[in-house]
């Protein structure tokens, strides 16, 4: 389970902490995705751009009338 963010008065007392030099500062880790994880982001992030533009527009409208069907459902019940 993630930690939750530290809230604006938190960060703002840690960073007068840190520049008063009372505080070390903390070092920031960067989590980096692996090749894998990184490849399905990359599809992930193409794949609805390449699909509208294999549709027709009619197909495109067929689509999104469903969409707005199920969301109204969901909003419903």
């Amino acid at each position: 389970m993630k930690k939750p963010k530290p809230d604006f008065t938190q960060v703002a007392f840690r960073i007068a902490q840190q520049a008063a030099h009372l505080e070390e500062p903390t070092t920031v880790i960067v989590e980096t995705l692996s090749p894998k994880a990184a490849a399905g982001r990359k599809g992930g992030l193409k794949g609805g751009n390449a699909r509208a533009e294999k549709l027709t527009p009619a197909e495109r409208t067929a689509s999104a009338q469903k969409a707005a069907r199920k969301r109204w459902e969901k909003e419903s019940a």
